[in-house]
C-alpha cells in the first residue's frame, strides 16, 4: 500500500498478514482524501485514526500536512507493523500510538480535541456505534472538526438507524459516512 500525496506521496507502507484487518483500499483512500481535500485543509491539523490497522489513513492524512496523528490498534501484531510504518517514514516526533480497544480510548477523557477523527472498524465489529457515541459525548472534536466513518454496505441498515444519517458516499463495497458534533 502506498501513500498517495504530500510529503511522503510514493512511499510504501506494509500491511500485515493478519484476518484481523481489512485495509482501506488505495481507491477508497483516495477517493476519501480527495473529498476531505474540499473540506479541510490538512495543514496543522490535529488527527486521530481509529482501529488504526497499517496505519495507511492517518499517515496519507499526515503526508498532507497534519501536525500530528494519534493512531489507536489494540492487536499485538498489527500495532507493532503501525509502529514500524511510522519508524519508516521517520514521523515518530509527530505521532502518538496507543495499544488499545478504540473503545477503551474513546472511553476516557483526557484526550485533547481533533480536528479529523478517521474510523475504519473490522466491517463487522458493532462496538464503533458506542465509540461514535463516546467521541460525541466526551467531545473529542474540536467545533467544525471532522468525523469519517467507513463501513460496509452490508451493514448500512444498522449503521442508519446507530447513526442517525445515510452515507454520504458509496465506494465498491464500502459506505462512508460524515459527521460534525458542533
Amino acid at each position: 500500500m502506498r501513500i498517495i500525496s504530500g510529503e511522503y506521496g510514493g512511499r510504501i507502507i506494509k500491511i500485515p498478514k493478519s484476518k484481523l484487518i481489512r485495509p482501506t483500499t488505495e481507491k477508497n483512500k483516495e477517493a476519501i482524501f480527495n473529498y476531505l481535500n474540499n473540506k479541510i485543509d490538512f495543514e496543522n491539523i490535529k488527527v486521530c485514526d481509529l482501529y488504526a490497522g497499517s496505519g495507511s489513513l492517518g499517515l496519507e492524512a499526515l503526508s498532507r500536512g497534519a501536525s500530528e496523528v494519534n493512531f489507536v490498534e489494540k492487536n499485538f501484531q498489527i500495532y507493532q507493523n503501525l509502529l514500524k510504518n511510522i519508524s519508516s517514514l521517520k514521523a515518530e516526533e509527530r505521532t502518538r500510538a496507543f495499544k488499545m480497544s478504540c473503545l477503551k480510548f474513546s472511553n476516557q477523557s483526557e484526550h485533547s480535541c481533533f480536528d479529523l477523527i478517521l474510523a475504519d472498524p473490522p466491517f463487522f465489529k458493532n462496538d464503533i456505534y458506542q465509540v461514535f457515541e463516546n467521541l460525541k459525548e466526551k467531545k473529542y472534536l474540536v467545533d467544525d472538526g471532522l468525523l469519517i466513518i467507513e463501513r460496509s454496505v452490508q451493514t448500512e441498515k444498522d449503521d442508519v438507524i446507530n447513526f442517525g444519517l445515510e452515507p454520504i458516499k458509496k465506494l465498491g463495497d464500502s459506505l462512508i459516512y460524515e459527521f460534525k458534533f458542533s
